[in-house]
């Protein structure tokens, strides 16, 4: 099986980026075209300068998101990713549990940011086509 998929392994880093770039995009978005609910809901769970954090947030999801898909210094990105999901997890998630609302699904995209920290770009990515990577 090893011969069979070895061709292919350069791609995984691909179909990371689609899954987490899509995600971050349309959540990002959200919270671009909502961000006074934002900035509320940060307000509420006692986000400092909240204000200042949903549009951070806002922006490093959205256009991280678009980085990530693209392949574009996908390692910035993905740890910036990463580290709101550590904090998403740590202020809201972690008191519900795992599964359903709570931070199985956040723990996952985190684990998929740290994979795509370790690989970089990987094939069909602007950073490989480009020759610029980090």
């Amino acid at each position: 099986m090893d011969d069979a998929l070895k061709p292919y392994q350069d791609y995984v880093p691909l179909l990371l980026r689609i899954a987490v770039g899509l995600v971050f995009i349309i959540a990002g978005w959200g919270k671009l075209t909502g961000i006074e609910g934002t900035t509320g809901f940060f307000e509420n769970i006692g986000i400092p300068l909240p204000a200042f954090s949903a549009w951070l947030v806002a922006i490093v999801e959205f256009f991280g998101g678009i980085m990530v898909l693209l392949g574009l210094y996908t390692r910035i990105p993905a740890a910036l990713l990463a580290v709101i999901m550590v904090v998403a997890i740590f202020t809201v998630k972690l008191d519900a549990g795992w599964g359903g609302d709570g931070w199985t699904y956040d723990f996952l995209l985190f684990i998929m940011c740290i994979s795509l920290l370790f690989t970089g770009d990987g094939k069909g990515s602007v950073g490989e086509a480009t020759g610029k990577t980090i």
